[in-house]
Formats: C-alpha cells, structure tokens, sequence
C-alpha cells in the first residue's frame, strides 16, 4: 500500500480462461473481509506500465505473458487497514505464455518474505454473483 497522501501507479493483468480468472486473494484485516484482485504491482520510476506488469509477474509467481493488449486506465480510491488508498491502474488484457498456468487450481507466491499470497483460476459467475469480492468493481467493465 501506498504513504498516507501519496498516489500509487500500479500495472495490472486480467487473465482469462474461458469463464474464469486469474486473480490474487486478498484480505482486509480491518473489515475481515476477503477480496480478489487482478495480479500485477506498482510501476517504477523510469519504466512503463506494461514492462512493470512484465516484471512484477515475473517477480512474483514467475511468469511470462503473451497477448498484451492495454485496456485503459482506471481510478481506484479505497479503504484499506483502515487507511485511505489511492491508485492510477494501468489494466492489460493477456494470457501467460507457458499453458502449465491454466492447469493450476492456485499457487502461493510472496510479495516479500514475510507476506504470501494465494493465487487462483475464479468462475466470473462466482464473482458477478458477489460469492467473491472483485476489487475494484469497475473491473466487471472488463469482463
């Protein structure tokens, strides 16, 4: 998450497989809430979005992708711990270059050595339904 008052720029990659997608479960400590999100991360000084969403796919479940196509850019503002957050998405359609992604339920990955996460393939039925929490809602535009 971004310093209190700062705007984070962030790449993100929706990935699709038939009627399911590829997102990264999240959880809110503070609502005890758990939500899904797109996989990607924050854009560094000096590059562009779509080499950060290369990078941070890599970096974190070390993955290429393929297929690229820039979808638009979105404004995300929202609560998070508590705390108020705001992003500038950057959001790419694409598909992972090696097929072994697609056979996968879920993997685990860490964003650093102390924080994991869960990556998984979720039925956009599921989330549409509001079984799941897709965040932020606008990415339902895009599927």
């Amino acid at each position: 998450m971004n310093k209190a008052g700062e705007i984070r720029v962030i790449a993100l990659g929706l990935i699709r497989d038939g009627g399911r997608i590829f997102l990264s479960e999240g959880y809110d400590p503070v609502k005890q809430e758990i939500f899904y999100r797109a996989l990607g991360g924050g854009v560094e000084f000096g590059e562009t979005s779509r080499v950060a969403l290369q990078r941070e796919f890599q970096e974190e479940i070390r993955a290429d992708l393929t297929n690229i196509k820039y979808l638009g850019c979105i404004e995300n503002l929202f609560i998070f711990n508590g705390r108020q957050g705001h992003e500038i998405i950057q959001l790419y359609q694409c598909d992972f270059a090696d097929s072994k992604f697609y056979q996968l339920e879920s993997l685990v990955f860490s964003e650093s050595p102390n924080h994991k996460h869960r990556a998984l393939w979720i039925d956009i039925s599921r989330l549409k339904s509001g079984e799941f929490k897709l965040v932020p809602e606008v990415f339902f535009e895009y599927l």
